[in-house]
Formats: C-alpha cells, structure tokens, sequence
C-alpha cells in the first residue's frame, strides 16, 4: 500500500524542505491539541476539591486561548506547504505527461485511446495530488497524533485503562486492511471504465454529423447510456466498500468508549484516578475518533493513488520511436535529400509498405509523388518526419544520416500540409501563424493571395478575427484545406510537403494555387501527392509509385512518352475535365 510514498520519493526529494516543515507544524499541533482537554481535567479537579479560585481559572482561559492561537497559526502553516505541495505535484505530473505526448510517436497513440490518456491526465492526477496532501495528512494523524493521544492517556492518567480501550484496535487494523484490497481491485475497474466513457465519448462528438445522417441518434444515445451505467455501478461498487469504513470505525469507537466509560468509572470509585482524569481520558477517546478515521482515509487514499500512479506510470513507460542522437548533426541548409535502397515497414505490420527507394532531391526542386490509393505516398512522406524508427538503407541530408540530426532540427526544415487538416478552435488568424509566431497584414494578405482565400477571408463574418470553431467547423474543407497551405507557406520552410492537399478545391482554384507556389517557393524544395496530375504536372521530377515501389519517374513529358500508368491516368483525368 505505502509504495505509493517510494514512487513519488522523486518529487518528496525534490520538495523536502516543503514537506519537512508542513510534517513538523503537524507534529507540533497534534501535540498542542492534546493541552486543551488536560486543562479541562485540572480545572474539574480543582473544583472537585474545592481549589478553584478566579485566578487560577483566569490562568487557565488565558492558556487555553493562548493554545487555541498558536495552534491556528501552524495550522496554517503546515495547510499551505502540504496542500500546497500537492497540487505543485499535478501541476508537474501533468506538464510531464503533456511533454511526454509531445514526444510520443504515432504507434504511441495507435496503441493508446485519447479518451483513455485524457483521463489519466484528469482523474488520475487528481488521485496522485490527494496522496502527496490528503494523503500526508492521514498519515501523520493516524500515526504520530494518535501515537501522542495513546501515550498521554497512559502517562497522564493509566496504562491498564488505555490499554483495555484500545482492545478493539488490532481488529481494526484487520478489517481495513481487507477493505484497502478490495477498494484498489475496485477502484482500478472503475477507472478503466471511465477511460472507455471518455474515449466513446470523443468519438460521439467528433461523429455527431455522421451519426445524424445515418439517423442513429438513439442507438447512440442507448449505448451512451450503456456506458455511463457501466460507469456509474463500477464507481457504485467502489463507494459501497468506502461505505463500509465509518460504521465499522464507529462500532469499534463505541466500543473503545463502552470500556473508557465502565472500566474508568470503575478506577473512580477505587480513587486509582479522578473525576478529572476520567473526564480527560474520555476527551481523549473522542480525540482519537478521527485518527482512527484517518487509518480509514489513508487506506482508501493510498489505494486510490496508488493504482492512479501505475496506470500514469504505464504511460511514462512507453518510449518514443524515435529520439535523439547523443551528439546531433547540424548543418544550416538542407541541399541534397537522399534515398538509396530504403525499405520501410510499419511497426506490428508484415510485409513492407516501401522498398528498394532510389530517389535524390536538390534544393528547390519540385517534386510530385503520384500513385494508387495506398501506393506509399504519405509513408514516403514520413519518412523525412521521422514519425517512425528510422528506415532500413541510407536516407541522407547532405550526405549525412538523417538520424544524426535531431527532431527539432529536421522538422524545422519542414512545413507539412496533411491530409487531415487540423485546425484549433481559435480565430483563423491564429490558427495561420500557429507555426510561426506573429506576422504583418501585408505578409498573411500576400499568402492568402497565394492560397487563394483572400475572398473566403473577406466574406467571413469578422475575416481574420472570425473563430473557426471546434476543428474548424465553420470552414468547408476547401477553405480548410487551403488555411492549413497558409499556414505552412507563412512559415516559408526549407522543405514544403503537401500530401494530397489540393484534392478539395477545383481545377480553376488548383491551377491558381500551384501558380503561386511557383513564384513562393522558388529556390527551395517543395513535395506533392496528388491524386489529381495536374497538380504536378510542372514538376522537375515525378515519382509513380505502386505498392511501395517506383514504377516510373521522370519529368511529365518524359512519362507522357511511356505508355505507363502515368499516362494512361493523365489521359482519363483529361477526357473527365480534371483539368482545366
């Protein structure tokens, strides 16, 4: 159970000093808030035998107020370093893991559901921020206070009385610790199940437009509701054995009680200990109620964090693809990108999905990437992105391997239009200069000239300030499509890589658009899948892919020669008006 404390001993190394002062102000009111009740008993006492006198008793309130307002100050203390340091911990762990998706690989994400990384980024955080404060706190109070209260009720006033009313103790400790069991078993279910809610949920929304046009707005609202009631019994499940805690702590408190009250009443009468002292002790007894909550507490506390903690562990533990090297490459320009021989295949798939590449690219060359759906295209592309391990065979810049460079080097190089466009739920002109910080009107006007979405722009309700919605809603997918192109021209990379991002505007819009990226782009590298040919037709170099292998390449009039599927596909393009 307390193994949670070892795997967060990283962060209570990095925080002692915190922790240390918040323990030791515990320390020091749990030992303050034993005076009270022994002033309590001395003042029965002295009225008991009639030695009360007003100035005594005004020692007494003066202390007790005295008590009262030391003990409101450390409390204080010890509140703002442990609790504070507990949401220090979230604020850590959820930058880390935020750093850690950063990093992360597309097989990462391929293996992990958002739903299920978005809540262990939420609930389960908030789990491991109650251990390092709630936590804390439990710990010392059933420990070090109850330890205090035990010890001045058998010096103070009597062993043989303290030690019967603690009988019930060890069977305590028993029945909570079956209890912790069966909470951890519990509680882990419940957030796995909470983990299936939110990814379901994800998908429902990002889906809503297609779940409306196939009219299934009750069945997914039935397995919706499947899926909360799912998660409602298992946390149900969880809360009934939390349940079970209170009564059981209260019977052995009565208990604990029964015996102070009849064995003490007892000790009265044989005058082994005063009225006072009786009075004292069963303070005490009420004293020790909470401590005994807290073994409780810290049981279910534990247990909680302590499965959060695994489940975020399991997510630390997944290592990227592809990293770093120990002592990166650097050189200031990439002139030359070189494929010999590469072959590539995707992690947890058989056969390969590229093979026997031989393709050399100079700076400011066009290249096109042509071929069937899924003839390797976008795979080609991720190459250079390095989404995945590097390729077997050479893949070069300058003659160097591109894995001697690092990440933030390569893609820096690089401005990627994908296929699937994102967009943030931002204004459009935050979402043009995510990737380069802030730019002039005149240069976001010069490229929506060249994206050809000046006039969208203009027609929008507050042009560049007009909010795009969730994942760019407001947009058509042309308008979406050419607001990714903006955003990757106003960063005017090394490398331009457009994968197939010109297949929702028409041919008259296509034409303008690859006219403009002529004149943008001169001088340095640009890449083009296409299905549609025209839009490499003004290509140095076409490269015809088919099942991961180049079949053809060459200019367009060189292809136009060989009666290949380049051709044969160009030809029908042209007789269906792909071109105008």
């Amino acid at each position: 159970m307390f193994s949670v404390f070892y795997k967060l001993s990283w962060f209570f190394k990095e925080q002692w000093v915190r922790y240390s002062v918040a323990i030791t102000a515990l320390i020091i009111v749990s030992f303050i808030d034993l005076l009270p009740p022994k002033l309590v008993g001395m003042a029965i006492d002295a009225i008991q035998y009639n030695e009360l006198t007003a100035e005594r008793l005004m020692q007494y309130i003066v202390v007790f107020i005295g008590l009262i307002v030391i003990s409101y100050g450390i409390m204080f203390l010890w509140d703002y370093h442990l609790f504070g340091g507990s949401l220090l911990l979230e604020r850590k762990m959820r930058s880390k893991l935020m750093s850690h998706f950063m990093k992360m690989s597309p097989r990462f994400f391929s293996h992990n559901r958002t739903g299920d990384l978005m809540a262990r980024a939420t609930n389960d955080l908030k789990a491991i921020m109650m251990t390092a404060g709630f936590g804390i706190l439990t710990l010392v109070d059933s420990t070090i206070f109850m330890s205090f209260i035990i010890l001045m009720m058998g010096f103070t006033i009597s062993w043989p009385l303290t030690l019967a009313a603690l009988i019930p103790m060890p069977l305590m400790a028993i029945i909570v610790h079956q209890y912790g069991k069966i909470i951890h078993t519990r509680f882990t279910a419940a957030q796995s199940a909470f983990s299936e809610l939110n990814n379901y949920t994800l998908e429902a929304i990002r889906g809503v437009r297609v779940t409306r046009a196939f009219v299934q707005e009750q069945q997914d609202f039935e397995r919706f509701s499947d899926r909360t009631e799912t998660v409602f019994q298992k946390n149900k499940s969880v809360a009934n054995m939390e349940a079970f805690f209170e009564p059981t702590i209260k019977i052995l408190v009565g208990i604990s009680y029964t015996i102070g009250l009849g064995y003490g009443a007892m000790m009265v009468i044989d005058n082994r200990i005063s009225l006072g002292d009786l009075v004292t002790f069963n303070v005490y007894l009420g004293m020790l109620i909470w401590p005994m909550f807290a073994i409780g507490e810290l049981i279910n506390v534990m247990q909680r964090g302590n499965a959060s903690i695994d489940r975020v562990d399991h997510v630390f533990a997944q290592q990227a693809d592809v990293t770093d090297p120990v002592i990166p490459k650097k050189i200031e320009i990439p002139e030359v990108i070189h494929f010999e021989q590469v072959d590539f295949t995707y992690p947890d798939v058989t056969g390969k999905q590229l093979a026997g590449l031989n393709v050399t690219i100079q700076r400011g060359e066009t290249i096109g990437i042509v071929g069937k759906t899924g003839s390797g295209k976008t795979t080609f592309f991720k190459q250079l992105l390095r989404e995945y391990a590097p390729p077997q065979g050479n893949l070069t810049i300058n003659q160097i391997p591109i894995a001697s460079f690092s990440l933030d080097t390569t893609r820096s190089w690089i401005g990627y239009v994908p296929q699937e466009h994102v967009l943030f739920s931002k204004t459009v002109k935050e979402n043009l200069t995510f990737g380069c910080g802030s730019k002039s009107n005149q240069e976001i006007d010069r490229i929506l000239e060249s994206a050809c979405l000046k006039a969208d722009m203009e027609a929008l309700p507050e042009g560049l300030q007009t909010l795009v919605g969730e994942s760019g809603v407001t947009l058509s997918g042309g308008q979406k499509q050419r607001v990714s192109l903006a955003r990757a021209l106003l960063m005017d990379p090394e490398i331009l890589i457009l994968d197939d991002s010109l297949s929702a505007v028409d041919g008259k819009t296509e034409a303008n658009i690859i006219t403009h990226l002529k004149r943008e782009r001169k001088g340095k590298t640009t890449m083009i899948a296409a299905h549609r040919l025209s839009a490499v037709k003004h290509a140095d170099q076409i490269i015809v892919l088919d099942e991961g292998r180049i079949v053809e390449s060459g200019r367009h009039e060189e292809l136009m020669k060989q009666a290949g599927w380049y051709k044969t596909q160009f030809s029908l393009q042209q007789m269906e008006g792909g071109e105008e």
